[in-house]
């Protein structure tokens, strides 16, 4: 008897180990799509680095969440594209969402703005002016980025 139950004993986490190799094997042949984030995890630098870069020309709703008005031109017209004369451009992160700022003639403007999941943009100034500010708001908190040109690069300021 001792022995019988020595050997189902065996049995059952030779099976166990089995099918774990194998639904291993099924996950790793499925791959990203389903264990990861679909083109892997970015580090702050990339995500830094990709929002500062240089985006096409908008069509008048960049950064613009679904359902909101961003005071963009009417239909069949496009915002203004950065001249050659533009500043730097500088991305910003706050914990209810993203915003693309460059200082250029006209002061700063506000390039693209993005809220974080469980956010919504509640307001946006996006310039060009003095400074710029763009209202992210969420169930419990508000966030607020505001941002002006020292020289020739777009700094987060501490609102007024």
């Amino acid at each position: 008897m001792r022995r019988r139950s020595l050997l189902v004993a065996t049995g059952w986490v030779a099976t166990a180990a089995i099918a774990t190799l194998i639904g291993l094997g099924a996950i790793r042949l499925v791959g990203e799509s389903l264990t990861g984030t679909p083109g892997g995890v970015r580090s702050e630098a990339e995500i830094e680095r990709a929002l500062a870069s240089p985006e096409p020309p908008s069509t008048g709703t960049t950064g613009a969440a679904p359902g909101t008005s961003t005071d963009s031109p009417g239909p069949g017209t496009t915002s203004p594209t950065p001249s050659a004369s533009s500043g730097a451009r500088r991305g910003f992160a706050t914990d209810g969402g993203t915003a693309v700022a460059e200082c250029g003639a006209g002061g700063v403007r506000l390039v693209s703005w993005a809220p974080a999941q469980g956010y919504r943009v509640r307001d946006v100034d996006r310039g060009p002016d003095d400074d710029v500010e763009v209202t992210f708001q969420g169930a419990a908190r508000e966030y607020e980025l505001k941002v002006r040109c020292i020289g020739s690069e777009p700094v987060a300021v501490a609102d007024d």
